[in-house]
């Protein structure tokens, strides 16, 4: 008979292996909504910024904040959100942004890259 603690270290297991399989599967996604996120932060650099965008990195980075956390990397919801704000569709962020904007990204770059060599 098996103690409850083996039962929920096996299904602890069984999760940690489910949520690999899952990062490995949409780490395509994630990379790819990175890289507009990468596009978007040298477009408002070079003062090219469009609408759309714009729209299309309101939405990556939407979507990286609704994801990173589930793989563990709340660091990486937090810029997710911040840079949802910043591209905003109500107003085009300004030039003077573009810094930050890209740390933020290189950031994401970086934390979904570290966490790829860990699975």
């Amino acid at each position: 008979m098996k103690s409850s603690g083996q039962s929920g270290a096996r299904a602890e297991a069984v999760l940690s292996q489910a949520i690999e399989q899952l990062w490995v599967r949409f780490l395509p996604d994630t990379r790819q909504r990175i890289s507009i996120l990468e596009a978007a932060a040298a477009a408002l650099a070079a003062n090219t910024l469009t609408p759309s965008l714009c729209q299309e990195a309101h939405d990556a980075a939407h979507k990286l904040a609704g994801a990173l956390g589930t793989f563990n990397l709340p660091r990486g919801t937090d810029l997710a959100r911040e840079l949802e704000l910043i591209f905003s569709p109500r107003d085009l962020p300004g030039p003077g942004s573009a810094e930050h904007v890209s740390a933020a990204a290189a950031e994401l770059r970086a934390m979904v890259e570290n966490r790829q060599s860990n699975s």
